[in-house]
């Protein structure tokens, strides 16, 4: 219902009273739905002042360095629930109950497995392809092994095929991993938790049991909390839209996969490792700070500063301590981490960063944790779309249940030739 309303005026002429909206929280919004009917439309490319949806799921202060899930502090759910709990937020909106949880838990441990079928699918790629590429095809594939569960009408049809895709994205990802570096694939093992259980399968091998560190797996689990959902991002648009056209939930979920595969969207933990190999050693530090403070030709940073927070990334703060627990632990001696650690300090201690707040963001210190933990950059990604799984069918199980959803169908501004003589062919 509207709260008030806005009056477009062309040259002097109310041509539209529009009304203002106001949610719970964050930016009131001008609902522009009937402004075709006067024979305008709006122009916002990449969407960055227009709300395309009504959620209740996450929000966002930028400005302020607010992320909540249902209302829920970021720092509380990583620093006092586990990552599944927070997918059953997630999905149903509250905190559960002890006998919630245990139930919910239990849900996803037995559906880790995956037909034996789709172990086939993995032996069609060649062994040095993508494991995002991997990802994107397995996990559209999916939807050849539920074909009982596919009416995305019905919610508890929705609610099994998220249940599904939370437990068996541990499973693809590490077989994709396993896959890529000839290793045999590994079984998920009902006795760990979800963060343990991944661990297993990416590194245990049958001559060798792997032994999974509490303090890694705490990591892991953090990774995997602090990345489930983002509100309205790229990928998480891309499942609403393809949702919007009536697709499969595997469907959707591996167009969310193709979105977050893109360098500007779901590469920025990988990319700060490339930056740390270019520095390589801690006596070139200095002359990469320089030069990014170079305001003619500035060395770009990767990690620091965020696009949507502008004061500090909330999770950041939660992903510092965790980073630091584990190189403790672990005692690796590695360069990069050690040029990883010299800029953390330069960004927190000197007078530039700190009035430019180029802060170290999550994916500055997701990045070291992977790579101290021994996993390849090429997987971080896929680790990022494995936590953002539950936040994308989230958004997407929410999309279905709101009465009078259509079809996404975006407008545009033509700027092409109009009104051709076209010539046959003979002729030309």
């Amino acid at each position: 219902m509207a709260d008030s309303k806005a009056s477009l005026s062309i040259d002097g002429n109310v041509i539209a009273d529009l009304p203002i909206l106001k949610g719970s929280a964050g930016n009131d919004v001008i609902d522009i739905r009937t402004l075709g009917s006067a024979g305008y439309f709006t122009y916002d490319p990449g969407f960055l002042a227009t709300a395309s949806c009504e959620s209740a799921i996450t929000f966002i202060d930028g400005d302020k360095g607010v992320l909540q899930h249902r209302g829920y502090p970021i720092d509380s759910l990583a620093k006092q629930a586990d990552y599944l709990e927070v997918c059953y937020i997630l999905l149903n909106g509250d905190a559960p109950t002890k006998a919630q949880y245990d139930e919910f838990t239990n849900t996803i441990t037995n559906h880790t497995m995956v037909h034996e079928k789709l172990v086939h699918f993995f032996h069609g790629f060649l062994p040095d392809a993508h494991p995002m590429a991997m990802l994107c095809g397995v996990v559209g594939a999916l939807s050849s092994f539920y074909h009982s569960d596919l009416d995305i009408h019905e919610a508890d049809q929705r609610m099994r095929s998220a249940h599904r895709l939370i437990a068996k994205m541990p499973t693809i990802a590490a077989m994709a991993y396993k896959y890529s570096i000839g290793q045999p694939f590994v079984y998920p093992s009902n006795e760990l938790t979800y963060a343990e259980n991944f661990l297993h399968m990416l590194f245990s091998v049958p001559a060798e049991k792997y032994v999974v560190s509490p303090t890694v797996a705490r990591a892991m689990d953090r990774i995997f909390t602090l990345h489930a959902d983002h509100e309205q991002n790229a990928s998480t648009s891309t499942v609403r839209l393809a949702g919007s056209s009536g697709a499969n939930p595997y469907a959707c979920i591996a167009a969310g996969v193709a979105s977050l595969w893109g360098p500007a969207h779901g590469g920025a933990n990988e990319a700060c490792l490339t930056m740390l190999e270019e520095i390589g050693s801690l006596d070139r530090v200095d002359e990469f700070v320089a030069k990014a403070k170079d305001k003619a030709d500035p060395f770009r940073l990767m990690g620091f500063g965020h696009r949507v927070y502008k004061n500090f990334d909330p999770r950041a703060t939660v992903m510092r301590e965790t980073c630091h627990e584990v190189l403790s632990e672990l005692g690796i001696k590695d360069p990069l981490l050690d040029v990883a650690m010299a800029l953390e300090k330069v960004a927190l201690e000197d007078p530039y960063f700190i009035e430019k707040k180029l802060y170290p963001n999550v994916d500055f210190y997701s990045g070291i944790i992977l790579k101290a933990i021994g996993i390849p950059t090429n997987m971080f990604t896929v680790i990022f779309a494995m936590s953002r799984t539950v936040g994308w069918i989230a958004h997407w199980d929410e999309m279905l249940g709101q009465p009078g959803q259509k079809i996404g169908r975006p407008r545009q501004k033509y700027t092409g030739e109009i009104d051709r003589k076209f010539i046959p062919l003979s002729d030309r």
